[in-house]
């Protein structure tokens, strides 16, 4: 896990945008901007929802959801 307020503000957007940029920003009947859906990520992590994580075997970042029991998901599981 990286703890979201340990990278610099333009370390933070440039993973928001990748992660953002990789699922689309296409919502059903209307679209949702790049600045909206990063704004959106950024209170999931404020708000313990989402965690950033790591993985040093494939070296990727990903954002993923919380686990309802607390504990935090594996990589590619229940991806925002």
């Amino acid at each position: 896990m990286v703890p979201y307020t340990e990278l610099s503000e333009d370390a933070l957007r440039g993973v928001l945008e990748s992660f953002v940029l990789r699922e689309g920003t296409e919502y059903g009947e209307r679209d949702v901007s790049l600045d909206q859906k990063v704004a959106q990520v950024t209170r999931q992590l404020q708000r313990r929802e989402a965690q950033i994580v790591f993985d040093p075997e494939t070296q990727t970042i990903d954002v993923v959801l919380v686990a309802q029991s607390g504990r935090s998901a594996a990589p590619g599981k229940d991806r925002l």
